[in-house]
């Protein structure tokens, strides 16, 4: 059983639970003894959580009355407490850089970058009270290594990892621990939400990088794994249980193969060899494009 000082089950928020990692998470840490506050952006995925027994509300990190609205639920439940939080909640939005919009951009933002962040922020005065607490991120291999037709969703990791980075220090001697989670290839929705995400703010009607985006479409609507190295969502509630029990965690937690090869990869390669190895691990190649135009 994880249990405060007090004796009473650590408390912990996770954002983002309606499925894959989310939910897994949220169902190990209470499997491990944690009371877990398990939150969705829409109501109806919020009802199906509170029907499996947690404590769930609606959190639209978004939406900065929902985050006010949420903490201030949160904190009247915990009597003012709060152990750790995941912010997990997120999605990707691809297409070629050229073709993302200020409007898309800020889009991918608002919730990876922007909501985490306040969120975060709003919880922060809690655990320095306490003098103890986690705040783990769900980053990705996006948050250092980045490939094509995702600059939307790597910058929101870079940015998002550049923010952890600069709060870890902010914090030091504090008791509060900030922690990023960076998965490679993970079963999940993330294609699919990824595909809905591209057709509403991008499309590719009449880009240069139509011929490509065919290719990236059929990739996204593939059924199974992304990759022969997908794992599990299980693979980071391992990491995740790894933050949450170290007495001093490790700034970063690599899950997946790729994960742990580029990020060395990323050190020793020169730029222009190191690209050439994201290129053909994107499984989207812009050489697509340019094949078809220079025809």
């Amino acid at each position: 059983m994880s249990q405060a000082v007090d004796g009473t089950n650590k408390i912990v928020l996770i954002s983002g639970c309606s499925s894959g990692i989310g939910y897994t998470v949220a169902h190990g840490l209470r499997a491990d003894g944690w009371r877990v506050f398990a939150t969705a952006r829409d109501t109806e995925d919020a009802e199906a959580l509170q029907a499996e027994g947690f404590d769930s509300f609606v959190l639209d990190i978004a939406d900065p009355d929902s985050i006010a609205a949420g903490v201030a639920h949160l904190l009247a439940q915990t009597d003012g407490r709060l152990d750790a939080l995941f912010n997990n909640a997120g999605f990707g939005l691809p297409g070629a850089v050229e073709d993302l919009s200020r409007a898309a951009m800020r889009h991918q933002f608002e919730t990876n970058v922007f909501g985490s962040m306040e969120l975060t922020n709003a919880l922060l005065p809690v655990m320095r009270k306490q003098g103890q607490g986690r705040v783990i991120f769900n980053s990705s291999i996006l948050g250092f290594a980045a490939m094509p037709y995702r600059g939307a969703y790597n910058a929101s990791k870079f940015a998002l990892e550049g923010f952890a980075d600069t709060l870890r220090q902010e914090l030091h001697g504090s008791g509060v621990h900030v922690v990023l989670v960076e998965p490679g290839p993970i079963s999940s929705r993330f294609r699919a939400n990824a595909q809905i995400q591209f057709e509403r703010w991008v499309g590719g009607s009449g880009s240069f990088h139509e011929p490509a985006y065919q290719a990236m479409r059929a990739r996204l609507a593939k059924e199974g794994p992304a990759s022969p190295f997908t794992l599990s969502p299980d693979a980071v509630l391992v990491a995740v249980r790894k933050a949450l029990q170290a007495r001093r965690p490790a700034a970063r937690y690599r899950v997946t193969l790729p994960a742990r090869a580029f990020w060395y990869l990323k050190r020793l390669l020169p730029t222009c060899l190191l690209d050439r190895m994201l290129l053909a691990a994107s499984g989207d190649e812009p050489g697509v494009a340019y094949g078809r135009r220079r025809a």
